[in-house]
C-alpha cells in the first residue's frame, strides 16, 4: 500500500511538472518566435518603420522590381487592391503608392493590414516611412478609401535580390459591440 502511494505521488508530481513546463513554453513561444524570425529572416517582418533619421540618397544605377499584392483574410468582404501591382524603384528612392479598400457591406467595419515581404531576406532592407498597416482602417458602409504607403529600399539590399514582393493581408477586426451599436444607424462618424 505504501509503495502504491509513492507511485501515485511520483505520477502526480510528474503531471504537475509537465503542466507547469507546458504553460511556461506556451508563454515564452511568442518572444521565441520573434527571435527565431529575426535570426533566420523568416516571416518577412519589416523591422525598419517610421521616419528616416538620415538623408537618403538614390542610387540610379540599380533598379529593383517591387510587386504589390493584396489579400483578404477568409471572411473579409472588403474589396482590397494596390493602386499599381508593380513598379520599378531605385535603391534609396523614396517611393509613394497606395492601396485601395472598399467596404461593400451595409455596415461599419474596421480592418487591419498585416504585411509580409518576400524574399524574407529583403525585409530588413525595406523601410516603411508611412504605411496604412500602422493603424486600424475604419470604413463606413459603401465607403472607399485610398490608403498611402511610403517606403525606401536600403542601399545595403544584397545585389542578388532583383525583385521584392510586398504583400498585405487584410483582417476584419471589428469588435462585436461596435457591430451591435452600428446596426441601428446607417453611418458611424469617424
Amino acid at each position: 500500500m505504501a509503495e502504491q502511494r509513492a507511485t501515485h505521488r511520483r505520477l502526480i508530481l510528474r503531471l504537475t511538472l509537465s503542466c507547469v513546463l507546458m504553460f511556461g513554453f506556451g508563454f515564452a513561444l511568442v518572444p521565441l518566435y520573434d527571435v527565431f524570425c529575426r535570426v533566420t529572416g523568416l516571416n518577412g517582418k519589416v523591422l525598419n518603420t517610421g521616419p528616416l533619421e538620415e538623408a537618403v540618397t538614390s542610387d540610379v544605377s540599380r533598379r529593383i522590381q517591387v510587386q504589390l499584392i493584396a489579400v483578404n483574410n477568409a471572411g473579409m468582404p472588403w474589396k482590397f487592391r494596390p493602386s499599381e501591382s508593380s513598379m520599378e524603384v531605385y535603391i534609396g528612392e523614396m517611393k509613394q503608392t497606395a492601396y485601395i479598400a472598399t467596404n461593400p457591406t451595409n455596415r461599419y467595419m474596421i480592418a487591419q493590414a498585416v504585411p509580409s515581404v518576400a524574399p524574407a531576406e529583403a525585409a530588413q532592407y525595406l523601410r516603411k516611412v508611412n504605411c496604412f498597416c500602422f493603424d486600424r482602417q475604419p470604413l463606413n458602409a459603401k465607403e472607399q478609401r485610398e490608403m498611402p504607403l511610403l517606403f525606401v529600399l536600403d542601399d545595403a539590399l544584397p545585389e542578388h535580390i532583383k525583385t521584392v514582393t510586398l504583400s498585405y493581408t487584410l483582417f476584419d477586426i471589428t469588435p462585436e459591440d461596435t457591430l451591435a451599436a452600428a446596426s441601428g444607424s446607417e453611418e458611424v462618424q469617424l
